[in-house]
């Protein structure tokens, strides 16, 4: 198997309203598709990335809240690579988004 490129990221949600609002008017992602699953009581919100990456954003009413201590298993955190990031993170500061320090791994 070759691997040649990260397809998308599911991430469920707990606000759905404010995390489609951060994604989209605050990161620009683009909206693939939109969709209310009834059966489910939840949403699905596929967006793209630019480079085809995508995320799916997913809403459950009652899904369980995950530990932050200790280190429990699954996605741990989503790190995106930008142009500016001092850019970035003043910009998202602006609109009243709270920006952790930035941790780079040495590689």
């Amino acid at each position: 198997m070759t691997i040649s490129r990260l397809h998308h990221v599911a991430v469920i949600c707990t606000d759905y309203p404010v995390s489609k609002h951060f994604y989209t008017e605050l990161l620009g992602l683009r909206v693939i598709s939109e969709i209310y699953r009834a059966e489910r009581r939840s949403w699905k919100l596929d967006l793209e990335i630019p480079g085809g990456t995508q995320i799916e954003l997913f809403s459950f009413p009652d899904a369980p809240v995950r530990p932050s201590y200790p280190e429990a298993r699954g996605l741990r955190h989503l790190a995106f690579h930008v142009r500016d990031l001092d850019q970035d993170v003043a910009g998202l500061s602006a609109r009243g988004v709270t920006v952790e320090d930035i941790r780079v791994d040495e590689l």
